[in-house]
């Protein structure tokens, strides 16, 4: 796979691997529906993790450009008094949600996950019982049930929230399933 054609459908891939991890089930059945398999996804990781770590591969925001082409959207945000850039990538798999990379100054990359697209609607969040896999993102669940205290992930792209004695844990910011505790 050249770094030309990763594109979101290589994308899409390495998101599947991370979540295999807990939400096997889910996964199995983006696959079929991509029509794909685990050993794509497999090498789609690979290939990913790979490019990134390689010596003389751009770094920051310019190795998403080479590996994803240009954003579907980017914009500044202001975080306290530093200006980040923000920039967004559709997900077929997930057509409401956006693959969001927010980078500090100088470009510095400092998180990527996935955010609800501008302008679509959150789902209603009234109780943990509508916390379904897939359904939500971090942003969402934290306001939902505020004040959401964060935690630690077990991984780089893993988050957990706990709430209303609960504990939220997503994948690149996906929610993959809600236990009783905190």
């Amino acid at each position: 796979m050249a770094n030309g054609d990763f594109g979101t459908a290589g994308l899409q891939l390495v998101l599947l691997r991370r979540m295999a991890d807990h939400r096997p089930d889910l996964v199995e059945e983006a696959l079929r529906d991509l029509g794909t398999d685990r050993s794509r996804m497999r090498e789609a990781n690979r290939h990913w993790q790979a490019t990134l770590r390689a010596r003389g591969f751009p770094k920051g925001l310019r190795r998403h450009h080479v590996l994803l082409g240009p954003p579907e959207a980017q914009e500044d945000r202001r975080i306290g008094d530093v200006t980040c850039r923000a920039l967004l990538w559709p997900v077929p798999l997930w057509p409401t949600l956006r693959f969001e990379v927010m980078a500090g100054p100088g470009g510095r990359v400092w998180n990527e996950w996935l955010v609800r697209a501008p302008g679509e609607p959150a789902p209603g969040l009234r109780g943990p019982e509508d916390l379904t896999p897939w359904s939500c993102v971090v942003d969402e669940v934290a306001r939902a049930f505020a004040p959401a205290r964060p935690m630690e992930g077990d991984a780089p792209t893993r988050w957990r929230l706990a709430f209303e004695g609960h504990v939220a844990h997503f994948t690149y910011g996906l929610l993959q399933y809600v236990e009783p505790g905190a």
